[in-house]
């Protein structure tokens, strides 16, 4: 069994009013290294869906070993990068984890978690959830997706296929699975917190 991980990281930060919210500081690193950081800590290819229009998400990334498809800017981001990462994927893969670039608590611990479970159940979708049995991500898609994961259109990403399929819950601490930071105050609120 052979799983990929991929981060979507192509998005515009459209709602951080010129700021980009992927090279925001997280735990002394850009979140977006922390993100590819917490992927490789796993062991598996990690690779990265980038916006081609814009290159300081890439040079941060200079020096990890993960790779990058580049997503255009016309295209609407979450499908593109799915798309992009599912095009890129060897034929081995059997598996896909689908990592939100912008999730600054999710732990390489919680992936674990969700490829053990993957490992029990290989032709489920396992997705990360909170402790109420809230669904979030990171999410894992087996083979038999791939097609229609590729297949995507429009800015909605997966939640069309996650509709129709039954779903493995693991639950992850404090809410991980539902933490994304898209607009100032939300970093400022989770800043505070913290």
């Amino acid at each position: 069994m052979t799983t990929v991980i991929g981060i979507l990281a192509a998005g515009s930060s459209s709602r951080m009013r010129g700021r980009d919210k992927l090279l925001q500081p997280v735990d002394g690193m850009p979140l977006i290294v922390r993100q590819a950081r917490i992927a490789l800590a796993t062991g598996l290819p990690v690779t990265v869906a980038l916006p081609a229009y814009e290159k300081s998400r890439e040079a941060a990334l200079l020096g990890e070993a993960v790779a990058s498809v580049p997503v255009a800017e016309e295209e609407p981001a979450m499908s593109a990068s799915i798309r992009a990462i599912v095009r890129s994927l060897p034929e081995e893969a059997s598996h896909l984890l689908l990592l939100l670039g912008d999730m600054p608590e999710v732990r390489t611990d919680d992936l674990l978690r969700l490829l053990r479970q993957s490992l029990d159940k290989p032709n489920a979708v396992v997705r990360a959830a909170t402790s109420e049995g809230v669904p979030g991500h990171p999410v894992i898609f087996p083979r038999r997706l791939f097609q229609a994961l590729g297949a995507l259109e429009g800015d909605q990403g997966a939640k069309d296929i996650l509709k129709r399929e039954e779903q493995v819950l693991v639950a992850l601490e404090d809410g991980r699975a539902i933490v994304d930071l898209d607009t100032p105050e939300d970093w400022l609120r989770w800043r505070a917190r913290r």
